[in-house]
């Protein structure tokens, strides 16, 4: 419950102190794409699907698959610059606030990502929100590896305390951790 209340307001505060960056952020984007945010059906919490939010960093024609099956040409050079910062992330804020995602969970999967869904289903990960950062994001775990991702990601929700939940999102904010790689 806590941890809830800690997400709903780090991402109120996020997004309203964050809007002037949010626009400038959009408007480049919108030069660098013509589609500055990227919109995709995610796996949430019990399985329920969830639209996630979050600034494009791939040309638009770039297939909809994992992250680590994309090929690495298709990351335009402001993309670049937003996976790097992880300002790429700032819109799935929205998803926290609307309590689809926490900012410490799971990182969520596509539906076609079945061997991560039936690992995460054994582990009960699946029975919490997905987020933004993690465990796994923090020590470069991606989803390329289903059964340690889900392994870690259920060791993390087996023992996340208020501590870590500081922990992982201090650590993500300092730079610790790649996000999903790219081939």
């Amino acid at each position: 419950m806590l941890i809830r209340l800690l997400d709903i307001a780090f991402s109120f505060f996020g997004l309203v102190f964050g809007f002037p960056v949010l626009v400038i952020l959009t408007v480049i984007g919108f030069f660098d794409t013509g589609s500055p945010i990227f919109r995709q059906v995610r796996v949430g919490r019990h399985k329920k699907p969830f639209t996630l939010v979050k600034f494009r960093t791939m040309r638009p024609d770039t297939a909809h698959v994992a992250s680590h099956l994309a090929s690495a040409s298709s990351i335009t050079p402001f993309g670049g610059f937003l996976r790097k910062t992880k300002l790429d992330e700032l819109p799935q804020l929205w998803n926290v606030l609307k309590g689809e995602m926490s900012l410490v969970g799971p990182r969520p999967c596509l539906f076609n990502q079945e061997e991560l869904i039936g690992e995460r289903e054994q582990r009960g990960v699946l029975n919490s929100r997905p987020g933004i950062t993690g465990l796994a994001q923090v020590n470069d775990i991606d989803m390329s590896t289903p059964e340690l991702l889900a392994e870690t990601d259920a060791k993390m929700l087996q023992s996340l305390t208020v501590a870590d939940y500081f922990k992982y999102i201090l650590m993500t904010v300092t730079g610790k951790g790649r996000g999903d790689r790219v081939r």
